[in-house]
């Protein structure tokens, strides 16, 4: 009976976070302009409730009492989680959580804006409020878990993960990757550029035939457009978007496929367990290793651009081509062109784990109070002349304001990325190795079988077990980063 309430409880919770998913896509996606505060008071008046209802006393009542009842395997592991939510929720403040939410609402509002007049002002001042609320968040789950606040944040995203796990993984890349790209740079010819326009209505179309390649399900989904790339909503009604360039029709093509990774784990948690905590995804970096192995190990490769190419010219030209630059090999190789850019979701497999550790070295500094809001663009600058080479000096737009995650209160986030790709390249060797022959299937543009062994390995198995344990079932053994630097030397001829 009290494991009934428990589960009645965290329903309800859920069907609020639908609620709470949908607003905040439309806030991203079709909301009027001059709607952005009444939205943010309904967000945050629901993350109130949501908290209200998961930091409850009498969810601890029910708790113990259900530990006296004869739970299967899933139910023991809602429990354990119910269990975890609750005592972080008991360790925020009500009144913090709301003040949060309603900060990063009217934050990533400003930030749309702002981005596009290159305006640091702009939104400078409702960064640091959401920083400082930030920092009490993390204050608070550090005091109730025992850790660092930056590893209560970390916690937030993928729970178990520290920097003491972190760290050595970014200070073996930031070794390993300068020279491997230098000597990429060196050894790529240059690919025959595609000239556009691309009108963004066919590069929708292209994107929805991209999804449906892979496997999703366009009936309980869908595209639209934001300003930033994201996947969202639930499972049965899940929203990914895009961005389009009509000079460049890989960039919003390759956003969508990451996208798609993500609505492929979501659409595929265990359908059973919808609404509770044991039916949703382990975390963000099991979560970013499905988008980057979608992403990177299967469309970037060249057997996948064998199938896709004359779909792309199809959908973009109206017809089949011999045109040199629309062919599979001049494709693979824009797909996999290594460069040292300023735009992280636009960068190579090589450069992207640099310009996620500039944004871990900066939030850390941030968090800690090593660095100042008023500071930020000076210490992008100076981050991104170490690590890439280039100067950002005055372009906020392609500096410190490129990322929604800041400004949305998603501090903490970034690690997720570089542990996903790690991932990523280990169940996709794991995979690739079990199902056989996989290139030809690919290449055929059957995807089938590697959906099923992620469906199988991955998807199907919610938040049963926290990630590091499902990698280890899946691949049969922990997380390392010998497969993706195994796969950069495949790809690239440059480990």
């Amino acid at each position: 009976m009290s494991y009934q309430r428990l589960r009645d409880r965290f329903q309800r919770i859920g069907d609020l976070a639908h609620a709470s998913a949908m607003l905040s896509w439309d806030d991203a996606t079709l909301m009027p302009s001059k709607a952005g505060a009444a939205r943010a008071d309904a967000l945050a008046t629901l993350a109130g409730l949501m908290h209200e209802h998961a930091a409850a006393e009498e969810v601890g009542d029910w708790m113990a009492a259900a530990a006296d009842e004869d739970l299967d395997p899933w139910q023991a592991a809602n429990v354990a989680l119910i269990e975890r939510r609750w005592r972080r929720a008991r360790a925020l403040p009500n009144a913090l959580a709301v003040a949060l939410s309603k900060a990063s609402s009217r934050c990533e509002q400003a930030w749309r804006p702002a981005r596009a007049a290159n305006d640091w002002p702009a939104v400078a001042r409702l960064l640091r409020t959401v920083l400082d609320l930030t920092r009490q968040k993390a204050q608070a789950l550090a005091d109730a878990e025992g850790c660092a606040p930056y590893d209560a944040l970390l916690g937030e995203y993928e729970p178990g993960l520290r920097r003491e796990r972190v760290e050595p993984l970014f200070a073996q890349l930031r070794a390993a990757l300068p020279p491997l790209i230098d000597r990429a740079l060196g050894r790529q010819g240059k690919p025959l550029p595609i000239a556009g326009p691309f009108p963004a209505e066919r590069q929708h179309a292209l994107g929805q035939s991209m999804m449906r390649a892979l496997g999703f399900d366009l009936e309980r989904g869908s595209l639209s457009v934001s300003k930033h790339p994201f996947c969202g909503g639930v499972p049965d009604d899940t929203r990914i978007t895009t961005r389009y360039n009509e000079a460049d029709f890989l960039e919003s093509m390759f956003a969508v496929l990451h996208e798609t990774g993500h609505g492929l784990y979501q659409q595929g948690l265990p359908a059973a367990w919808r609404g509770q905590p044991v039916g949703e995804a382990c975390g963000m970096a099991l979560h970013e290793s499905q988008s980057l192995l979608m992403e990177m190990q299967v469309c970037r490769g060249r057997p996948f651009l064998d199938f896709a190419a004359p779909i792309i010219q199809r959908r973009l030209l109206g017809a089949q081509t011999s045109a040199a630059e629309w062919q599979p090999a001049n494709l693979a190789a824009l797909a996999t062109e290594v460069k040292r850019g300023f735009i992280r979701v636009d960068s190579d497999e090589l450069t992207y784990p640099l310009h996620v550790a500039l944004r871990y070295e900066l939030e850390t500094a941030l968090l800690d109070g090593d660095l100042d809001v008023d500071d930020v663009p000076e210490g992008w600058d100076d981050a991104m002349r170490r690590y890439l080479g280039l100067s950002t000096g005055g372009d906020f737009a392609n500096g410190c304001m490129q990322d929604v995650h800041w400004f949305a209160g998603l501090i903490g986030y970034f690690p997720c990325y570089t542990m996903g790709a790690v991932i990523a390249a280990q169940i996709y060797r794991t995979a690739a190795a079990g199902i056989g022959d996989l290139d030809d299937a690919i290449r055929a543009g059957e995807l089938g079988a590697l959906l099923a062994w992620l469906r199988a390995n991955i998807h199907e198995r919610g938040q049963r077990k926290p990630t590091l344990e499902v990698v280890r079932d899946a691949t049969g053994g922990p997380v390392e980063p010998d497969a993706f630097l195994a796969h950069l030397d495949a790809r690239y001829g440059a480990a």
